[in-house]
Order: C-alpha cells, then sequence, then structure tokens
C-alpha cells in the first residue's frame, strides 16, 4: 500500500492545481509492472523531499479523462506540476537520482 495521497476526478483540482506548493502526480495502473516497482522508489523520494513539494499518485484507469488531458500515453508516468502547470516528465521505471535530478531543477 502507497504513503501517497491518491487523487482522481473529485480533487485533482484542489490538490494539484491549487496546489501552493510543487506536485508530483505519479500516473499509475494496479495492472502495471512497472508502475509497482516505481512506487517504492517515488516514495524513498518523497521521503526525502516532503517539505519541498508534495507527492501524490493517480490512477489512470479510474480517472481517464485527467490522464488523456496531460497525454499520459505510457504509464508510469510522473508529471512534475508547478503553480497548477506540468513542467517537467517522465515515463517509465527510472532509479531514484533520475527522479530527485528532475525536482532538483524546478523545487528550490
Amino acid at each position: 500500500m502507497s504513503a501517497l495521497a491518491d487523487v482522481g476526478q473529485t480533487n485533482f483540482q484542489d490538490e494539484v492545481l491549487g496546489s501552493k506548493q510543487p506536485v508530483l502526480v505519479d500516473f499509475w495502473a494496479p495492472w502495471c509492472g512497472p508502475c509497482k516497482m516505481l512506487s517504492p522508489v517515488v516514495e524513498k523520494v518523497a521521503a526525502a523531499n516532503g517539505g519541498k513539494a508534495k507527492f501524490v499518485k493517480l490512477n489512470t484507469d479510474d480517472n481517464p479523462s485527467i490522464a488523456g488531458q496531460y497525454q499520459v500515453s505510457g504509464i508510469p508516468c510522473l508529471i512534475l506540476f508547478k503553480d497548477g502547470q506540468p513542467v517537467d516528465r517522465i515515463v517509465g521505471y527510472v532509479p531514484e537520482n533520475v527522479i530527485s535530478g528532475m525536482l532538483a531543477k524546478h523545487v528550490a
């Protein structure tokens, strides 16, 4: 079970687009093997960067309209939102340092 909060149709606007902090959204699905592999990596990065950004996950099976809105065609897909706008993305499984590097570029 993930320590990251779930977002979806009902709270995406408030939790992600309306956030004062940068938000890393993990787009995933329960059937996706690489998503399951990436989840603990994202949680480790979240633990190390908890005060600098918010970390949430979005089930693409349950929220296809949001996934479509941000052109998520492959999962896992991590999209970093800043001031309500997507500023960076990573598609596929990557090691912790790649995610940390992306955050470092955009998060003070």
